[in-house]
């Protein structure tokens, strides 16, 4: 399959609802980021706008790598237990060891920052070369700081560490935004934990819970508020995304939703409490769920038509058919709006030899709509 022979998208006949290209989550399963720009740009480049490095080396496995950060702050060691490894890192959480006042940690460079520069050098040689579509721009995607403390620290030394983890993404954010320019960036921030949170999944450990409030409702709205201050530091020019994720463990969600309700008031708190424009949301449709029940909240979504949605139909087991299916229920309630495509998480921990492959059945999803 050739970019030459993807033809202009088309609305269905049965509808008006529009597929406008597709949208990558962040990770995907090749060694680097030049492979990893050079294969989707071959496979699917035509129909995405924004063009992720892949999430490689330390990335790989999302946030695992950052327990080692915490690590390195003074005033935080390890939970004194055996270590706990996990894809061979130490998931131990951290607590507050009374070296240093709770108010006085800080955390040094997360690697998000370091990990962006390097790989845009490559996207913009690339691009420069015509191997990427010109007007592609490069996609940063960064954790919200609720899931590296949710996950590295025990209940109790939460608050203080959140608090000084946010200051550290925000300097990150800052370096990324002074090393890349604003016309060729966007920034997505992925929110997992909080839907754990929202949904009291267990993780492990019992039921996730918030320190911030005690019902669902509230839990949801602190989530908000905690990713919407992140967001709007993404200064405009940059373009800014929100990938909504009910947790990707040897590809299942740590709890299936019952529908998409949740998601849509994440994304509509969201759209009323970022204080910059909002360039794009990314939805999951997990893959037994084709029927209109299940995407009937999506009529309550309340975010700027300019907004783009992409929606994660695209699922490896049922290939086309089934991401088409899902399709057909999701128009039945979007009406006239556009939607672009997507798988429901990132790919990047399946089968390296199921990438291409998988680029090319978004390309084909979106065709055949």
């Amino acid at each position: 399959m050739t970019q030459d022979l993807i033809p202009d998208l088309v609305a269905p006949a049965d509808t008006s609802t529009l597929v406008r290209g597709a949208h990558l989550v962040g990770s995907v399963n090749l060694p680097t980021a030049e492979d990893t720009f050079r294969t989707v740009a071959a496979h699917a480049g035509t129909h995405l706008r924004r063009i992720p490095d892949g999430e490689v080396g330390e990335r790989f496995h999302w946030i695992l790598f950052q327990g080692a950060r915490f690590e390195a702050v003074p005033g935080l060691a390890r939970l004194p237990i055996d270590p706990v490894i996990v894809a061979g890192f130490d998931v131990r959480p951290h607590v507050l060891d009374g070296s240093v006042a709770p108010g006085d940690l800080t955390f040094g460079e997360l690697g998000y920052a370091a990990a962006a520069t390097s790989s845009y050098a490559d996207f913009a040689r690339l691009r420069d070369e015509g191997v990427i579509p010109a007007g592609t721009r490069f996609q940063v995607c960064l954790p919200t700081p609720l899931a590296p403390v949710v996950a590295f620290a025990v209940p109790d030394a939460r608050p203080a560490v959140h608090t000084a983890y946010e200051a550290a993404m925000l300097r990150e954010i800052e370096a990324i935004v002074a090393a890349i320019p604003a016309e060729d960036l966007a920034i997505q921030l992925d929110l997992a934990s909080e839907f754990a949170l929202v949904e009291g999944a267990n993780l492990g450990a019992g039921p996730a819970q918030a320190w911030f409030a005690v019902d669902s409702d509230e839990v949801l709205a602190g989530c908000v508020a905690r990713a919407a201050r992140v967001a709007s530091a993404v200064p405009a020019g940059v373009e800014l995304g929100f990938h909504l994720c009910y947790g990707d463990v040897a590809e299942k969600h740590f709890v299936e939703p019952a529908d998409a309700r949740r998601l849509v008031e994440v994304a509509n708190g969201l759209a009323t409490t970022v204080t910059r424009e909002i360039d794009w949301f990314h939805l999951p449709v997990p893959i037994e769920r084709d029927d209109v029940e299940y995407v009937a909240p999506l009529a309550d979504l309340a975010i700027d038509p300019a907004t783009e949605l992409y929606l994660g139909v695209v699922h490896h087991e049922d290939g086309q058919e089934g991401a088409l299916r899902r399709l057909a229920a999701a128009a039945q309630v979007l009406g006239e709006r556009e939607i672009g495509v997507g798988t429901e998480c990132g790919f990047g921990r399946g089968p390296s030899e199921r990438t291409a492959p998988l680029l090319e059945l978004h390309a084909a999803v979106a065709r055949a709509w």
